[in-house]
């Protein structure tokens, strides 16, 4: 195992908070692997980039040489986490969990070694608990701690409803941590208060408490909001290369080093010697390439990367596509705006139906990918490329 110095600075590489870091040296003196918890509930088949920041930071914990725990919560995905939501959402089946399930595994092992990851179902131990042992949990925790989540806590004031099992789910995703002994447990900016009562159970069961590691939440496309499939602004793991590709390389020079601070392997080191190229006159767009490389090497393939940025040299910068094109800004109001308004508001169609005609005739091109789909949304803040026909095009920015 490397230095306990040399392992902080990985550990820590882009983190919001480590909780205790002291507990964490603590622990890295013992010399043994340590057992790191990251928990996600299968309530989509599809994961995207947003969702690999912490999933990349379990790799550094394994590539540290510890032991690497991914939880996919087919219990506490019945119940739904609350977190961030204004509105109680409705429980999945085990039947809708175990197929979306089916997936997680085959994605996460593009970012983890499966040789070196141990893969546990959260209800092996829930299904014991029984009521009683429901009841038990339910006792340690009070409503007033509860509600000093922020979720909770706005909707209590607010008069929005809270559904009681809706309490459960930071009791269970704590008991996870007990069963599972945990040491370190990741999560996002988001989960703390989860994490937290995990420290808060295993206390109460006589363990060691975990530390806790939370990642920021990754901004989408927009650079505002964070990525997010109902936002339109994200970019999953499962999407062709050549949209990867278009999608990566449409992100600002600023949001750029986010992403590779957050999604790249590359070391600090060559990231900040990037940077000083960078400010020395470097075109940024050398470096986009770069990280679009990477990331579609881990999910796809090299030759994928290959393809795909020649798909892009000859959409871009070959003809294929004008670089000088009008700039046109479009009044989204913050929301997600459907393709067809888009095209009307931005002067490239007469009409919408106009628009949805062209859709239905392949002859509306999104950053030079054919569209087929008229539903298509938007996310506020994103710059595209559209093209209608085979001569107008307009840079278009939804403000």
């Amino acid at each position: 195992m490397p230095a306990i110095q040399e392992q902080l600075k990985v550990i820590k590489r882009g983190c919001d908070e480590l909780l205790v870091e002291s507990e964490l040296i603590e622990k890295l003196k013992l010399g043994r692997p340590l057992r790191i918890k990251l928990g996600m509930d299968p309530t989509a088949p599809d994961l995207h980039l947003g969702h690999t920041v912490v999933i990349n930071k379990l790799r550094q914990f394994q590539d540290l040489g510890h032991h690497v725990q991914f939880l996919i919560g087919d219990f506490t995905g019945m119940i739904g986490d609350p977190t961030g939501k204004n509105v109680t959402r409705p429980p999945l089946t085990r039947e809708q969990i175990a197929d979306n399930a089916k997936t997680y595994k085959e994605q996460v092992f593009k970012i983890l070694d499966p040789d070196r990851t141990e893969i546990l179902f959260n209800s092996e131990w829930c299904d014991k608990l029984g009521s009683a042992g429901m009841i038990r949990i339910a006792s340690t925790y009070t409503v007033a701690r509860m509600l000093e989540r922020d979720d909770f806590g706005k909707r209590f004031r607010g008069n929005q409803p809270i559904a009681i099992h809706e309490f459960l789910y930071p009791l269970m995703q704590g008991y996870d941590s007990v069963a599972m002994r945990s040491d370190v447990e990741l999560g996002g900016t988001d989960q703390k208060f989860n994490l937290l009562v995990g420290r808060e159970l295993q206390k109460q069961h006589g363990q060691p408490t975990q530390c806790i590691l939370t990642m920021p939440l990754l901004e989408g496309l927009d650079g505002v909001n964070k990525m997010s499939k109902s936002l339109g602004n994200y970019i999953g793991i499962t999407e062709p290369a050549e949209a990867m590709f278009g999608k990566l390389m449409s992100v600002s020079d600023e949001l750029m080093w986010r992403y590779l601070d957050l999604l790249s392997f590359e070391s600090l080191g060559t990231i900040a010697g990037w940077k000083a190229e960078i400010q020395e006159g470097r075109n940024p767009r050398d470096i986009k390439v770069m990280l679009a490389r990477e990331i579609i090497t881990r999910f796809h393939s090299r030759v994928a990367a290959d393809r795909a940025e020649a798909d892009f040299d000859a959409r871009f910068r070959q003809g294929a596509m004008p670089e000088e094109m009008p700039e046109v800004t479009v009044a989204a109001d913050g929301k997600p705006m459907a393709i067809a308004q888009v095209l009307k508001a931005a002067g490239l169609n007469a009409s919408t139906s106009e628009a949805m005609r062209m859709i239905e005739q392949g002859g509306i091109r999104l950053d030079g990918e054919k569209i087929s789909d008229k539903a298509l949304q938007l996310a506020a803040g994103s710059t595209v490329v559209l093209q209608v026909g085979k001569r107008k095009f307009a840079r278009v920015t939804l403000g």
